[in-house]
């Protein structure tokens, strides 16, 4: 075996590192894989600890400090407008749940969010969780959410303090702000019996995976060894949700992995009861519900890729009657079973839309003010809601919290975004194109930019894409991104397949064999950008992040030349590596989306033929900007880092590439409001000089 390379240590960067490149190979299938990189996976992973690795990504944190520091003012200038569009003490828009009203605020300069409530009936404000107070002397923290019991009386709460997404679970009391430690390895939000005497928490294993439902009764010891078991899944492949029926009555139980589900149900009155299957697992078969007295209500893709819904009894929960059958046109989303309505998300012809069905079989369609929008159902958690929450936005119109008066079918505005700086959107414009992709289907593609823009291919363009796990990306609002259209950038979302944007059949033909639908989506919507005069090849700046991560280093590999720059965000980039090794957190749950190559020597063939890492080729890249997280749990921190160090050994040009990895910090970056804000700042400068630099 040849010897690991000797640590590195910090010193004024003048040029870039460069990792040293050991031979190692695996084989499969009788295929031999060349991994040179792999020694920058720490062998004591979750640990990382070695020396040398570490001090490898020291340097190349040292080289984009080095890099960056010719910018820093421009990075100080966009920090500055970014926070300007921010309100510095926001708050939110309070909702009922049993006799108080919620909400959460920001302190002036604050960095998280602070919660409150107080007596729906009138009363003083009172605090119950202070995010600074709990982040306080810490590099990293998330709140996942706090949990009311029902009583009102205790707060059960979640939080991970150093971003590797293992969360510690605290049991509060309201009266005297004192916690309890209930366990440190929970996730998710924790669900209450209905006599407050104990709640249902979602357990972690060893690896990562959500596997156990377990019941805490007040008064027993902390910790989660005293904690019955509700449920467990032996299913490696499999995870497990939790969450609460609208009418309060049952614990969900969900099982699922990217393509099949079953429900549990255990009432919140009896949580020692027997869990109940409602159907059992069916590969390929999704379904979710929601309950409402006797009536079991359910979302599932049976009989119609773009769901149905169906009804059933608690009596009897598997046998399913058509309530709303499937169609071609209406993807069913998600579904809501409120006392008086059932609250439908749906999607049509790729347009967000809400749907109210009522008992009578009589429905309404909320109407909306713009053609392109964005809109979904918000926290509405009583049990009926003659009011219902929602939430909007499109391309130029801020974010905006509507109440729905259903009796008398109008939308009341609580709150818009607020843009400290100023904002006028009649100086920008938003429109959709469709793109003719390789296979002649019309891909969507949102854009948004200045109404002085020029339409003659001389502007600058940025397009993102996404595409992976049924997640569509909504044409909405973004404050920041007003920092590069008013400098003359144009704004671009590719709806490309592998995301649900256009129904769940556009989810399905970007994933497993069809991968490469994605690839080809995203570089055909370029070219139509380029047709429609938003800019010209090689005037295209990209990002992307996690499995958009992925789009972003096939896209660079492929078609380097269309690329002004690149950014890419925790990058799932060693796609081959990460599913051929079953040991990892997460690659049994992702074999669904992805393949399995160490069973299948055909995927195997099909990953490797775009796989990012394993496709860096000797030729010209453009300037691209990596970014990792230390403590990531879903992109291991080793995927960008071994890119990158490919991409430099092997491509021929002498354009920028940077790799900055958070060492506090997981899949989502640095928390905190302006810290965030910062490294946008950064990504915007990188993008910026890029332009700049061939101007």
């Amino acid at each position: 075996m040849a010897p690991r390379p000797r640590p590195h240590y910090m010193r004024r960067m003048t040029k870039p590192p460069v990792a040293a490149c050991i031979p190692h190979s695996t084989t499969h299938h009788g295929i031999v894989r060349d991994d040179p990189y792999d020694w920058l996976r720490d062998p004591g992973y979750p640990k990382v600890e070695d020396a040398t690795v570490l001090g490898y990504l020291a340097e190349e944190n040292a080289w984009f400090d080095a890099w960056m520091a010719p910018h820093a003012a421009t990075v100080d200038t966009l920090f500055a407008e970014l926070k300007g569009r921010v309100k510095d003490d926001d708050s939110g828009v309070p909702v009922r749940d049993g006799a108080f009203d919620y909400w959460w605020r920001f302190d002036a300069g604050g960095q998280y969010r602070i919660w409150l409530r107080r007596p729906a009936a009138g009363g003083d404000d009172a605090v119950i969780l202070s995010e600074p107070d709990e982040a306080a002397g810490k590099e990293y923290f998330r709140l996942a959410g706090i949990s009311v019991s029902p009583d009102g009386a205790l707060a059960a709460w979640t939080a991970d303090d150093d971003g590797s997404e293992r969360f510690k679970l605290y049991l509060r009391d309201l009266s005297t702000g004192a916690d309890t430690l209930v366990a440190t390895t929970a996730i998710g939000v924790a669900v209450w019996a209905a006599d407050s005497a104990s709640f249902a928490w979602t357990e972690v294993n060893d690896a990562w995976r959500p596997y156990r439902v377990r019941l805490h009764r007040l008064g027993e010891a902390a910790g989660s060894e005293d904690d019955a078991v509700l449920y467990e899944e032996a299913d490696a492949s499999f995870f497990v949700g939790l969450d609460r029926s609208t009418d309060r009555s049952h614990f969900l139980i969900t099982a699922a992995d990217h393509v099949t589900s079953e429900v549990r149900l255990i009432p919140t009155s009896d949580p020692a009861a027997p869990p109940v299957l409602v159907s059992p697992r069916e590969t390929g078969r999704e379904y979710d519900l929601d309950v409402r007295g006797e009536t079991v209500f359910v979302r599932t893709n049976d009989t119609h890729v773009n769901f149905r819904i169906a009804i059933a009894t608690l009596a009897a929960p598997g046998e399913w009657t058509d309530l709303i059958p499937g169609d071609d046109r209406v993807y069913l989303r998600g579904l809501t079973a409120f006392a008086s309505y059932l609250a439908i998300s749906e999607r049509v012809d790729g347009l967000d839309g809400v749907l109210l069905r009522y008992d009578d079989a009589r429905e309404t369609k909320i109407a909306f003010p713009e053609a392109s929008y964005t809109v979904g159902i918000g926290s509405n958690p009583e049990p009926d809601a003659p009011l219902l929450r929602l939430g909007y936005s499109s391309m130029v119109t801020p974010s905006t919290v509507y109440d729905y008066d259903v009796a008398a079918d109008r939308l009341i505005v609580r709150k818009v975004q607020d843009v400290p700086s100023g904002y006028d959107a009649s100086a920008y414009r938003t429109e959709r194109l469709m793109a003719p992709a390789a296979d002649v289907t019309l891909v969507p593609v949102s854009v948004v930019y200045r109404a002085d823009f020029p339409r003659d291919g001389s502007g600058r363009l940025h397009l993102y894409g996404y595409g992976a796990y049924g997640l569509a990306i909504p044409p909405s609002f973004s404050a920041s991104r007003l920092s590069l259209l008013d400098r003359g950038f144009a704004y671009a979302i590719a709806h490309v397949r592998g995301g649900d944007d256009m129904g769940y059949r556009w989810y399905l033909d970007g994933k497993l064999t069809e991968r490469t639908n994605t690839f080809t989506d995203f570089v055909a919507s370029a070219h139509a950008l380029i047709a429609a005069g938003f800019a010209s090849a090689g005037n295209i700046s990209i990002s992307g992040g996690s499995a958009g991560g992925t789009l972003m280093g096939v896209v660079a590999n492929t078609d380097p030349g269309l690329w002004r720059a690149v950014v890419a965000d925790v990058p799932f980039v060693d796609v081959l590596g990460t599913m051929l090794d079953g040991s990892l957190p997460l690659t049994p749950i992702e074999w669904p989306e992805w393949g399995n190559p160490g069973e299948d020597a055909e995927v195997y063939r099909q990953i490797a033929a775009y796989s990012p890492y394993d496709n860096v080729t000797a030729q010209d890249y453009p300037p691209i900007l990596i970014t990792a997280g230390l403590n990531d749990p879903r992109v291991t921190y080793w995927e960008p880092a071994k890119w990158a160090a490919k991409l430099r050994a092997t491509k021929t040009d002498a354009n920028p590439l940077l790799l900055k990895t958070n060492m506090g910090a997981g899949h989502g970056g640095k928390s905190g409001r302006f810290e965030s804000l910062r490294e946008t700042a950064e990504e915007f400068a990188f993008l910026l000089a890029a332009f700049e630099a061939k101007a």
